[in-house]
């Protein structure tokens, strides 16, 4: 069966992380059979599934049996000023299997019709990998100038 995306809750969500005058800060995406929908949004995370800013607090990692897409707003800036960037995590847990996987790979097209604008793009699937430092320093790098350069 082809895989479907609840737009309208995902819409939802992705245009509320987007929203300057909102808390929410990440929203996570899951398959529920052959349909992806929105499994949770919130300001702070209590799981690594979108481990990037310094309050998303990671104190377990996704399980290694999931398929999972984040989509999450980071606060970075410098002396000059400060503006939101914004990601797209893919998680496929170490238990996947290649045909999932590779699905993965095609129904990432269903998210990005409604994820649209991201600065960088991450897929993992090695808890290590959910580094909120790596993951700053490599949106970091995709921002362009940096005025903070004295500092480093």
């Amino acid at each position: 069966m082809a895989t479907q995306i609840d737009k309208e809750a995902c819409r939802e969500a992705y245009n509320q992380v987007r929203d300057d005058n909102t808390d929410t800060n990440w929203a996570v995406f899951k398959y529920e059979g052959s349909m992806i929908c929105l499994e949770e949004q919130g300001r702070t995370m209590r799981t690594s599934r979108a481990c990037a800013q310094s309050n998303i607090v990671s104190s377990s990692p996704p399980s290694d049996d999931a398929r999972l897409f984040a989509f999450v707003r980071i606060t970075m800036g410098d002396a000059m000023s400060k503006r939101a960037k914004f990601t797209l995590i893919t998680w496929i847990g170490e238990n996947i299997s290649g045909l999932q996987r590779a699905k993965v790979s095609t129904d990432k097209a269903l998210v990005k019709e409604i994820v649209q604008n991201f600065a960088k793009e991450f897929m993992f699937s090695d808890p290590r990998e959910l580094d909120a430092d790596n993951i700053r320093s490599e949106l970091k790098k995709a921002g362009g100038a940096n005025y903070d350069a004295q500092a480093e």
